[in-house]
């Protein structure tokens, strides 16, 4: 029977002086063989609202939208731990609704929620989940859902006093009982000295080697999503290339009479055939 990764396994990993592999996933059968090449956690990221269904920014995801892709991955994945990114304003406007819409994704397959920053009312959605048996993942730093008022895609932490303030923050969220916190776009060495005096795990989204963990966007990954390319990605394929031969070749194939093949079509057995052949001759 396969051991299913758990907040406690990847305590471990942090423990041991070890490392953990997260990816976004969206959909089944991309879940399914994540999870088959033993990728450790899988993210249902709001990123999705970008290379997915194709809107500007991660904000205009809903949770409903949210809410379908969860499904999918958590149909395909046996081992892996699937977090499920909280969207834009799902858990800002109340505590109420934050519990509501954490709870939601957790029975629709997520094994735990992540939400961005770490205002008083962030520090007291993560108290109340954890409370309420819902694991939740801090990210700090760069965080997309406050794009409009971080100005832009702009590194954090570049300063000591930055440096520090981040760090403060990633301790509140593990006070409040945050089993991990995601560093996105900071320097290597904030995020080193962060990760030093944390005792949960951080994982590195652009924040160099020092974290537990490292988490990438699986389209970027993959070489399928090209409209931009952040500086931290490291293209393991060309999807992009792929897909356009392959449909290249089919468009031609069917153009030119060369799809489908005599193997890939369905056949009359010879006496069903002799009939029909005498029906058409009749009609001729």
């Amino acid at each position: 029977m396969i051991k299913k990764v758990s907040v406690n396994t990847l305590q471990k990993y942090k423990d041991n002086g070890e490392k953990f592999s997260m990816l976004t996933a969206y959909d089944y059968s991309t879940a399914k063989y994540f999870d088959e090449a033993g990728i450790d956690v899988l993210l249902v990221g709001d990123s999705l609202s970008m290379v997915i269904l194709g809107y500007d920014s991660t904000t205009k995801v809903s949770m409903e939208e949210m809410t379908v892709f969860t499904k999918a991955v958590a149909r395909g994945a046996n081992r892996a731990f699937i977090v499920a990114d909280l969207p834009f304003m799902s858990y800002h406007t109340s505590l109420e609704s934050a519990l509501t819409n954490a709870g939601s994704m957790i029975k629709n397959g997520a094994n735990a929620v992540k939400i961005e920053g770490c205002s008083e009312h962030i520090l007291n959605v993560v108290k109340r989940c954890t409370e309420s048996g819902i694991p939740v993942m801090g990210h700090l730093g760069f965080t997309p859902q406050f794009l409009n008022t971080i100005g832009g895609y702009n590194i954090q932490g570049k300063s000591y006093d930055s440096t520090l303030a981040i760090l403060e923050q990633a301790k509140k969220l593990e006070q409040a009982g945050a089993f991990s916190v995601v560093l996105e776009m900071v320097p290597e060495e904030c995020a080193r000295y962060i990760s030093e005096n944390l005792n949960i795990p951080t994982v590195s989204c652009g924040a160099g080697r020092y974290c537990t963990g490292q988490v990438l966007v699986s389209d970027d990954m993959l070489g399928k999503y090209s409209d931009f390319k952040p500086k931290f990605v490291r293209r393991y394929a060309d999807m992009k290339s792929l897909i356009l031969d392959a449909a290249k070749q089919y468009d031609f194939d069917v153009k030119n009479g060369k799809f489908p093949a005599d193997d890939e079509v369905y056949t009359l057995p010879e006496d069903e055939l002799k009939q029909l052949e005498l029906h058409r001759g009749a009609k001729c």
